[in-house]
């Protein structure tokens, strides 16, 4: 007998039958999004061993996980994966958190939008790499020229992103908190933070992803540790398969600090749909 839709056991079947189509699709969808990888690289092997794909140029997948191993056995892979990630960290946060408190400043003051906006849209243009000879010749080859590109590669990304989240709040909102006799910093921190976080995020996202390109172009040419300089120097080299491990790497590393930001995303806008 069908349930009564209006009776709550009908109305709880309902539910249960809801959620229960949710967290199926939930698993078909992170199901296909781990077996397609390892059908593209079954696919990449099957065509390598039938002669349809020169390996000279693109080694099988398993030649490339014995080379992986072999990195890992003599620890060249984590010191440069350390390297990469540290370089990230650092020049991220050094060119982000101002970013993002600068982005709001000029979201939210139409003084500070009009002083600073002429500045940002000339600079921001301007290809991030194209500067790293001048960053080169003022900070050297160590550490502070990565930091630096990276910093300013992150923070003209996050200061258009959240000048455009912090604009983008309905005024009604701030009026209603101002009609409700709420201070400058409570309106801030209930009405235009929790609005402008979707866009930020979205500008972290984009400017983690141009963190990562930035690092490996800078390590191509003025490091000796680290995933770019591991690519530079197996291409030197002509080892194509410790080439393909730096790429793969890089690659693995950008998915999981993606699923890392949409996790903690998810976490801090519960009031978003997360799919």
């Amino acid at each position: 007998m069908s349930p009564d839709l209006t009776s709550k056991d009908g109305t709880a079947h309902i539910s249960r039958e809801i959620l229960r189509a949710n967290r199926n699709r939930k698993i078909l969808h992170h199901s296909l999004s781990i077996a397609m990888p390892f059908f593209l690289l079954l696919l990449w092997e099957i065509l390598s061993r039938q002669g349809w794909i020169d390996t000279r140029f693109f080694s099988m997948p398993s030649q490339i996980a014995v080379a992986f191993w072999k990195l890992i056995e003599n620890g060249q892979l984590l010191k440069d994966v350390t390297a990469s990630l540290t370089r990230v960290l650092v020049g991220f946060a050094i060119g982000g958190i101002p970013g993002i408190i600068i982005g709001i400043l000029m979201g939210q003051s139409s003084v500070i939008r009009s002083l600073l906006n002429p500045i940002v849209a000339a600079i921001y243009p301007i290809p991030k790499l194209a500067i790293l000879p001048l960053l080169l010749y003022i900070f050297g080859l160590g550490e502070a020229s990565k930091y630096a590109v990276i910093a300013i590669g992150v923070f003209f990304i996050l200061v258009v992103n959240t000048m455009t989240g912090a604009m983008g709040v309905p005024a009604i909102f701030t009026e209603v908190g101002k009609e409700y006799g709420a201070s400058r910093l409570t309106i801030f921190r209930t009405i235009v933070l929790p609005s402008a976080l979707p866009v930020i995020f979205a500008g972290i996202k984009l400017a983690w992803g141009t963190a990562f390109l930035l690092i490996v172009a800078a390590e191509f040419v003025g490091a000796k540790s680290g995933i770019g300089y591991l690519i530079w120097n197996s291409w030197q080299v002509f080892s194509i398969e410790q080439m393909y491990v730096g790429l793969i790497v890089i690659a693995f590393l950008g998915f999981i600090t993606l699923l890392i930001l949409d996790g903690l995303e998810a976490k801090l806008l519960p009031w978003r749909k997360h799919v």
